[in-house]
């Protein structure tokens, strides 16, 4: 009894031996590559993504911990596309899986190109232009577009009743291309438009402001541009004090970063937000992602941190498929990827075949007394609209 006892004793701890040997050599080690503007104009929303990046990969090495980890490289591309695609190719050279990141079309485009030739995937939410999804990249991937932010615009122009329409937009694609679509759509309702282009050198708008102003006399004034952008005609209109009821932007603008740092131009301003602020978290992983970037960065986190986190959740959940599948070393992630079908932070995303997530609609959030409330859809809201109303 007692040799057969020592004999079980033994068989069990080498098969245990055995197992946790076997346990430690699947473990792998996953380098993701991340090529964002953390100087230049594009800083803030850069920054915002960075951190979303930082804490997927948080969540995912205490998720998978004990099978895979991972860790993110960074490279700052300075606002620029070809510092862009320099990243990219040093990310390709150093062995990353994929790369996640990207902000502003114009610099996205060649650095998802150089991607492309390198075979690497690339996921982003920070370019929207139509044209990133029709060039026929099989790498890339992206779970935002320029329809989302049309159409929440649109919804909000909408239910303002507005009746006339200044959009003042920067010629960049992306930009130029949704105030074409949010011209169109509002034109097609009876709404009068007035279109005001100006390029990324405008330092000061006051003569475009005035035409709006005195020539179109609209009911509200809808910006499309970026942050740097945003400020500059809040300061203008604010001077030149328009008779409209409110000011309506998109992205990066109904952040907590920017009421902290321009509280005299943001109140009552609106823009496109997936979050209020101060953040309300209810559902387990958004509860969780809230609690490790509180973690990581003693804030809330805001929309843009919340794109940055699901496009890097949905990538790594890939990575890990393709390793287990066998086909992560054979070019297997794009297909992966293309496979996803998850309820996320953002809602439903899936991919179709040109990398679009075609599923994405956007919120509209309003600066009130230093928060962001939930102001549109009404199934969304946390709050109410303060209509009529502007910062001056």
């Amino acid at each position: 009894m007692t040799r057969t006892l020592a004999n079980l004793v033994t068989v069990s701890a080498l098969a245990l031996s055995a197992a946790l040997g076997a346990g430690t050599a699947q473990a792998k080690d996953f380098l993701l590559g991340s090529e964002l503007p953390l100087t230049g104009s594009l800083a803030r929303v850069g920054q915002g993504m960075h951190e979303g990046i930082s804490v997927a990969v948080e969540m995912a090495n205490r998720n998978y911990a004990g099978r895979h980890s991972f860790k993110v490289q960074t490279i700052d591309d300075e606002t620029s596309p070809a510092k862009g695609v320099a990243a990219v190719e040093k990310l390709a050279g150093d062995g990353v899986v994929a790369i996640t990141g990207g902000y502003g079309s114009n610099i996205i485009g060649p650095a998802s190109e150089a991607a492309q030739k390198a075979g690497l995937v690339y996921i982003t939410s920070g370019g929207v232009s139509p044209e990133l999804t029709q060039r026929g990249y099989p790498t890339f991937f992206r779970i935002n577009n320029t329809d989302g932010y049309a159409l929440a615009m649109i919804g909000m122009l909408q239910e303002m009743g507005a009746k006339k329409v200044s959009i003042v937009y920067l010629n960049k694609d992306a930009t130029s291309s949704l105030a074409k679509q949010v011209n169109s759509a509002l034109t097609a309702k009876g709404v009068t438009v007035g279109m005001h282009e100006f390029d990324g050198s405008t330092s000061d708008f006051k003569p475009l402001m005035n035409k709006v102003k005195l020539q179109d006399r609209p009911d509200v004034i809808a910006m499309v541009g970026y942050e740097n952008d945003y400020v500059g005609i809040l300061r203008a209109a604010k001077v030149l004090k328009p008779q409209v009821k409110a000011v309506v932007g998109v992205w990066s603008l109904a952040t907590a970063q920017m009421a902290k740092e321009f509280p005299d131009l943001m109140e009552t301003v609106y823009g496109t937000s997936m979050l209020p602020y101060p953040v309300e978290f209810t559902q387990p992983e958004a509860v969780e992602f809230a609690a490790t970037y509180k973690k990581l960065f003693n804030k809330d986190p805001d929309y843009l941190g919340q794109f940055g986190y699901v496009q890097t959740r949905l990538l790594i959940d890939a990575v890990v498929r393709a390793d287990e599948a066998g086909t992560l070393a054979k070019g297997g992630l794009p297909d992966e990827l293309r496979k996803t079908d998850a309820n996320t932070l953002i809602g439903r995303v899936t991919f179709d075949r040109n990398g679009d997530n075609l599923n994405f609609t956007h919120r509209m959030g309003q600066h009130q007394g230093g928060k962001v409330v939930l102001v549109w859809p009404k199934d969304a809201a946390n709050g109410t609209m303060n209509f009529p109303a502007v910062p001056w």
